[in-house]
């Protein structure tokens, strides 16, 4: 087996719609491909995919230990969190800081864990700037 990267992460999910809406609109990220009952997000790396889940198997989102949790790396966390929030989205886990950075936990229309991390590099010419929240500033 030779496998060279991620493709992609498959979340089902409830809503289609409002997860599309979550993940493009709100969390911002760019729609690459989309067809009735699949959308494709992201533009370079691993996608996420998200298709409708079956409406009679259980769904267990909120769960660090045996869920499914999303990361999403972002230049300042406190920002981040402050932007969804000011959206109505559902704050699981406030602002932690960890030796390797700072983190929060929100929750998406399905209840699946979406996790905001700041890392702090030790080597200061490693770090980006320019991004505030989600996006470039």
């Amino acid at each position: 087996m030779n496998i060279k990267r991620v493709g992609n992460v498959i979340l089902a999910v409830k809503d289609l719609d409002k997860s599309v809406e979550f993940y493009h609109n709100t969390m911002g990220l760019p729609i690459k491909n989309q067809r009735r009952t699949w959308v494709d997000l992201g533009q370079s790396g691993a996608l996420l995919s998200l298709h409708p889940a079956s409406l009679t198997a259980k769904h267990l989102g909120t769960s660090l230990e045996n869920g499914i949790v999303i990361g999403f790396l972002v230049g300042d966390v406190k920002s981040a969190l402050d932007e969804l929030r000011a959206k109505g989205i559902t704050i699981y886990r406030d602002i932690v800081e960890h030796e390797s950075g700072k983190n929060a936990i929100v929750l998406d229309p399905d209840e699946y864990m979406v996790s905001l991390f700041e890392p702090i590099f030790v080597d200061k010419a490693q770090q980006t700037t320019g991004y505030h929240g989600f996006t470039p500033a």
